[in-house]
C-alpha cells in the first residue's frame, strides 16, 4: 500500500489497534471438523469459472484471547479448493469473530484492501459481533500467512493473467468460506452476506454474484469494468505497462478480465440485497466504474460521501454503521 493510503487510512487503523486482542491464546488442541459442502439450490446461476461440485472439506479452528465480552475470536484454518504451485497459499486463514449467545445470528464474511492491511477489517468484524453478526474475516489469495518467502506472485499481480487466477482463488475461497459459516450452529444459513471495502468491495461483488448464498452484500469503494480501474488506477501502473510491453491493448485486457469483472455477471443478482458505499471524489476507482457496477446490479441503494478514496475514512464509522443496521435487517427490513 502506498504511503497516502496508510497515511489516509491511520484514524481507523488507529482505532482498530486500540481494540485488537492484546494477548495471544494459550497453547490449545485445535479443534478438528468437517463441512460438507451442496451445492446451491439454484447452483445453475454460478458461472462456470465458479462451480464447485459437492464434496467435503476438514477445518481447524484455535481461540484466540481476547479482552472483549460480547463476542470470542477463533482462528479458522481450511484448504483452498484451488491447488497452487505455492504451498502456503493453499490453505485459507480466517478468523471468526462470534456473538456471545445461542443465535441464531446473521453472517458476514468479510474482505480485506488492497494493501493487506488487515486491522481495518477486523474493525469491521469487532463492530459486527458486537451487534449480534457472526463474522469471518477471509484472507485472501497470497495475502499474509498464504504469502510463499521468496515468491512475488500475488492475486492482483503485474500479469493480468495471473489476476484472473488470483480473484477466480478468492472467489472459490470465499465459496467455501461461506459454507463454513453456514455450517456453524450459531449462523442462520438464510441470512448470510459479504461485505469487502476496496479491493474487498469489488471482490465482494464478484463473490456474491457467484454464491447463491449470499443474500446480501455491502460494497465500499468498489466498482466494475475492472479493466478501466486496472488501467488507469496509480496503484497498479505497473501491469499497464507490463501489459502494453508485451503489446497488449486496452482491449485485449478488458477481454482478458472480464471473466473476473462482476458487470459481467449482474444478472445473477437478482433480488437480493445490495448496499453501496462510495466517495464522490475517488481517485482510485472511477466513477464511471461504480456507476456500471451499479447498474448492473440493478440501481440498488447507493450513499455517495464528499471525499476521495483514502480520506473515506473520515466515514468509516458512517459506513459501519449503515452496513451494521444493513445486516440486521431481516428480508422484511425490520
Amino acid at each position: 500500500m502506498t504511503g497516502r493510503c496508510r497515511r489516509g487510512l491511520l484514524f481507523a487503523f488507529a482505532v482498530a489497534m486500540a481494540v485488537r486482542p492484546l494477548w495471544a491464546a494459550p497453547p490449545t488442541t485445535p479443534k478438528t471438523g468437517q463441512v460438507e459442502y451442496k451445492p446451491a439450490a439454484n447452483e445453475a446461476i454460478v458461472p462456470e469459472l465458479f462451480h464447485l461440485e459437492a464434496h467435503t472439506f476438514a477445518y481447524q479452528t484455535h481461540p484466540v484471547a481476547t479482552s472483549a465480552k460480547s463476542f470470542t475470536i477463533s482462528q479458522v484454518t481450511f484448504p483452498s479448493p484451488v491447488v497452487t504451485p505455492h504451498k502456503n497459499n493453499n490453505t485459507v486463514h480466517c478468523e471468526y469473530f462470534r456473538p456471545v449467545g445461542p443465535g441464531p445470528f446473521p453472517g458476514v464474511v468479510v474482505l480485506h484492501i488492497l494493501g493487506g492491511d488487515f486491522d481495518l477489517s477486523r474493525l469491521v468484524c469487532r463492530t459486527f459481533a458486537s451487534h449480534g453478526i457472526s463474522s469471518l474475516f477471509l484472507i485472501m489469495p497470497y495475502y499474509g500467512p498464504r504469502a510463499e518467502p521468496g515468491i512475488s506472485t500475488s492475486m492482483i499481480d503485474a500479469d493480468p493473467r495471473q489476476t484472473v487466477k488470483g480473484m477466480t482463488q478468492a472467489v472459490l475461497d470465499i465459496r467455501r468460506g461461506a459454507a463454513w459459516l453456514a455450517a456453524q450452529e450459531e449462523v442462520d444459513p438464510k441470512r448470510l452476506g459479504v461485505m469487502g471495502i476496496s479491493l474487498g468491495g469489488i471482490t465482494a461483488a464478484l463473490a456474491v454474484t457467484a454464491e447463491p448464498r449470499f443474500e446480501k452484500a455491502f460494497l465500499m469503494l468498489a466498482g466494475g469494468d475492472v479493466a478501466q480501474i486496472a488501467w488507469e488506477s496509480p496503484l497498479v501502473n505497473e501491469l499497464k505497462a507490463k501489459w502494453e510491453a508485451d503489446g497488449g491493448t486496452r482491449e485485449s485486457l478488458v477481454e482478458l478480465l472480464k471473466p473476473v469483472d462482476p458487470v459481467t455477471y449482474g444478472e445473477n443478482i437478482g433480488d437480493r440485497k445490495i448496499m453501496m458505499f462510495n466517495s464522490l471524489n475517488d481517485e482510485i476507482v472511477p466513477r464511471a466504474c461504480t456507476d456500471a457496477l451499479w447498474k448492473a446490479f440493478g440501481e440498488p441503494e447507493i450513499v455517495w460521501v464528499d471525499a476521495g478514496h483514502y480520506s473515506v475514512a473520515r466515514f468509516i464509522f458512517d459506513a459501519l454503521a449503515k452496513a451494521t443496521r444493513f445486516f440486521q435487517e431481516d428480508g422484511n427490513g425490520s
